[in-house]
């Protein structure tokens, strides 16, 4: 689960992390008396979306006066932005956040993470702050500085020299350096995040350190005993037919392919999408409907698969252990009489009941094809749809 800036920054506000003063614009004839609580005479105007690039797209002003800053935010205001994250179809602004300018000295990139391969958290510091973390990698990796740290009450102080040694502070700063590292891996733990980035983090001509914007990623997993942190989603930001998914405790993830994938089991759902490419076409969706979904579950996944305008065809692949073939079969059927289904389907069932499922499937009197495997039924739906 993703947050906006603004609210990232609040939350490290709470922390004691060194943020620039700013105030959040849900209406425009509110600038007048919000910028009030500023005190600068250049100001910092932010588009709030869930996407990186938004400088480049121009949704990041530096304006000198309130004139100019009202002009550019009734242009912002509204605007959508395609940025490379965002992808064609871009993300309306429909939030924005001013701050008081910094005079910028240097620029760094900070982040921690949750390192899965190692089961440690990670931190990664470099000097090129401001730019892409990974064109960064790609082109120059001797400038970034991996330090994994193992998961404890709070991180010590080797380790938060190891993080900061490429920034060349001096003793004020190290000790402001300290506190923030520490704020971050607090926040991380406490709040359940997966990623939080600093990009850049800076130094200011007067020799102070801010951290100039701020995104934070959460565990979905955890917001049920987070719901302070859940309570921040932005439903507008995300994809109407996760947010529907998520209603029904499905995983899914809109792709934009022209076959859509029913799949229990992640590991299952990512080798079906796998054998719908070497077979020459894209997976719409990666879809885990859970080992145990129910009925109806299931006729709400079929759902969501079909209300993608772009699908032409659907591999059901399904291996029966504490989920059963023929609960399935009848999720399936219910649905696509519901919606009167007119497009190629395959299904390949293995596992529990599932030769009932499949004489389930066979007597429904819906144009469905059986597969043998999944290489089978990968060949039958590409073939389908040509």
């Amino acid at each position: 689960m993703n947050i906006h800036e603004y609210q990232a920054k609040e939350l490290l506000k709470k922390y004691s992390a060194p943020v620039s003063n700013g105030v959040t614009i849900f209406r425009l004839e509110d600038i007048s008396d919000k910028i009030n609580q500023l005190n600068t005479k250049q100001f910092v105007l932010k588009a709030q979306i869930h996407a990186g690039g938004r400088g480049k797209a121009g949704g990041v002003k530096l304006v000198k006066n309130l004139d100019e800053l009202k002009k550019e935010a009734q242009e912002m205001f509204g605007k959508v932005l395609v940025t490379h994250q965002t992808g064609p179809e871009g993300k309306k602004v429909k939030t924005l956040y001013i701050e008081e300018a910094s005079e910028i000295l240097k620029e760094f990139y900070l982040s921690c993470l949750v390192d899965r391969e190692s089961s440690k958290i990670t931190f990664i510091s470099s000097t090129e702050g401001g730019t892409d973390i990974e064109k960064v990698a790609k082109d120059t990796p001797e400038k970034i500085i991996t330090t994994k740290v193992e998961l404890n009450g709070e991180i010590n102080d080797d380790n938060i020299l190891k993080i900061i040694k490429p920034f060349n502070l001096n003793n004020e700063q190290k000790q402001e350096a300290k506190k923030l590292i520490k704020a971050l891996y607090k926040i991380l733990i406490e709040k359940d995040a997966n990623l939080i980035e600093i990009n850049p983090f800076i130094i200011t001509k007067d020799e102070k350190i801010i951290c100039l914007d701020a995104k934070m990623n959460f565990d979905d997993n955890a917001m049920f005993r987070r719901p302070e942190i859940l309570e921040l989603r932005d439903l507008s930001e995300e994809d109407p037919t996760e947010v529907e998914a998520s209603k029904n405790d499905l995983a899914y993830i809109k792709l934009n392919g022209s076959i859509g994938c029913m799949v229990n089991g992640a590991g299952l759902a990512m080798a079906t999408m796998d054998i719908i490419k070497l077979y020459g076409k894209e997976p719409a969706n990666f879809l885990d409907v859970g080992g145990g979904a129910s009925k109806e579950q299931v006729a709400a996944a079929f759902k969501l698969i079909l209300s993608d305008k772009n699908v032409k065809g659907i591999l059901i692949n399904i291996f029966g252990g504490i989920m059963r073939c023929d609960v399935l079969a009848q999720g399936v059927i219910e649905a696509a009489k519901e919606i009167n289904l007119n497009i190629p389907l395959v299904a390949r069932l293995a596992g529990t009941n599932f030769k009932e499922g499949k004489a389930i499937l066979d007597q429904s009197g819906l144009k469905i094809l059986s597969a043998a495997d999944l290489n089978d039924a990968a060949k039958k739906i590409v073939e389908a749809i040509k």
